[in-house]
């Protein structure tokens, strides 16, 4: 073991920051509603937990202007953005867009971006402080997908998006059903 690499040693976090962006990921915008305001924010940070219950996992910097509306709300939506979307992906990251005046469509009364790959309505199960974040932990009670559209991805920095996709009927696999 090289000392850059003992147990003992500090992680930079720049360098953390460069390995973990060295995993491809989905890019998704979280959102909820107070009142008649909708909120969202991009992110990457999003896993699925459990099949049974249906349980999936949000990260929120505990500097975001988000978290306080999520607690206060209690819900939340995570739209996985289409390929195509940077613009859409770059809005909700802090760059307003006039033209994302209005990104949302209602899904059983919470905010959800119109054309995602995919869409999951979420109960806000448990709060996990973790260090800088805090990982939300959501019961999904609605999901709508769409298939055919493939997702945007993000690596290293940079949006991207799948080269080739074969197309997977809306039945998982064998290999599906075994990976799950």
């Amino acid at each position: 073991m090289s000392p850059s690499s003992s147990p003992t040693s500090p992680v930079d976090p720049r360098a953390l920051r460069d390995a973990c962006g060295l995993f491809a990921t989905g890019v998704n915008v979280i959102a909820t509603r107070l009142g008649a305001q909708d909120h969202g924010m991009t992110a990457n940070a999003f896993m699925s937990v459990s099949l049974s219950p249906p349980l999936i996992a949000i990260s929120i910097a505990t500097t975001a202007r988000m978290l306080p509306l999520l607690r206060e709300s209690g819900r939340f939506s995570v739209s996985v953005l289409a390929a195509g979307t940077q613009k859409l992906a770059w809005h909700f990251a802090g760059k307003p867009d006039p033209a994302f005046a209005a990104p949302f469509e209602s899904l059983e009364g919470e905010p959800v971006v119109r054309g995602a790959a995919a869409a999951f309505l979420a109960r806000t199960a448990q709060e996990i402080p973790a260090g800088d974040h805090v990982i939300f932990l959501g019961e999904v009670f609605r999901l709508r997908l769409e298939p055919l559209r493939p997702p945007l991805l993000f690596h290293k920095g940079s949006f991207g998006e799948i080269a080739e996709q074969s197309l997977v009927s809306a039945h998982m696999t064998a290999f599906g059903e075994g990976f799950w």
